[in-house]
C-alpha cells in the first residue's frame, strides 16, 4: 500500500536502533540504513518535546548529501520525569538510580521523528504516559544484571520482563515507549507520498 506510493522515494532510517528498524520491516516499507555519530547535546533550556524535536533535527543535520529522492527519517526519545530528561544510564548504579526514581510513579515517553529531504523537513512528536506499580530492589538488580538495559532511555525497555511485570498501565502509543510512534510515521510518510 503505503510501499507501492513511495516507490519513487528512496527511505533512509538513520538509526542503529533494532527495535526501530524492526517497525520499518513491520510497516512494510523499503528502507536503507546509514548512522552518523552525532554529539547528542542540547540547550539546558529546551523541555520536553523541545529536547526530543532538536535531537531528531541534530541527528538530519549531519547528512549533507541527499539525493533528489531521499526521504531521510531520525529520530528521538526520553523519559520525562520530575521535569528532567532521563536518557540512557551509563552504568549500572545509574539504571538502578532511574527505575528507583520511575518505581511507583508515572511518567512520560517522549518521542520525535523528523523527515527530511532535500526541499522539506517535517517534525512530528508523541507523547505517552506510562504508571509502573512499585518495584523492589530484588526485581530491579535482576532486571539490570539480565536484560542490561544501558541502551534505553530511562532504562527500561517496556516489551521486557520489567514492562510484564511492572507496568499498570499506559495512556497513549505502545509502540511509543518502545521508540517509535509507527501510527504517527506511517500518516506522515503517507502526506509525503501524497504530495
Amino acid at each position: 500500500m503505503l510501499r507501492e506510493k513511495l516507490k519513487n522515494h528512496n527511505i533512509i532510517l538513520a538509526s542503529g536502533s533494532p527495535r526501530r528498524q524492526a517497525f520499518f520491516k513491520g510497516l512494510n516499507l523499503d528502507f536503507t540504513i546509514q548512522v552518523k555519530a552525532v554529539d547528542e547535546t542540547y540547550p539546558n533550556n529546551l523541555t520536553r518535546s523541545e529536547i526530543t524535536d532538536y535531537l531528531s533535527q541534530l541527528k538530519a543535520s549531519v547528512f549533507l548529501d541527499l539525493d533528489e529522492n531521499d526521504i531521510l527519517i531520525t529520530s528521538d526519545t526520553i523519559v520525562w520525569k520530575d521535569e528532567k530528561a532521563l536518557g540512557k544510564p551509563k552504568d549500572f548504579g545509574e539504571a538502578k538510580e532511574m527505575l528507583q526514581n520511575l518505581s511507583g510513579q508515572m511518567h512520560e515517553v517522549i518521542t520525535s521523528v523528523c523527515f527530511t529531504s532535500k526541499e522539506f523537513q517535517k517534525t512530528v512528536n508523541d507523547v505517552t504516559k506510562v504508571w509502573f506499580k512499585k518495584l523492589s530492589d530484588e526485581e530491579i538488580d535482576f532486571y539490570i544484571e539480565n536484560y542490561k538495559p544501558f541502551d534505553k532511555a530511562g532504562s527500561y525497555g517496556i516489551q521486557e520482563w520489567i514492562g510484564y511485570i511492572g507496568i499498570e498501565k499506559i495512556e497513549g502509543c505502545y509502540f511509543n515507549v518502545m521508540g517509535l510512534p509507527t501510527r504517527l510515521v506511517y500518516k506522515t510518510l503517507t502526506e509525503i507520498a501524497n504530495r
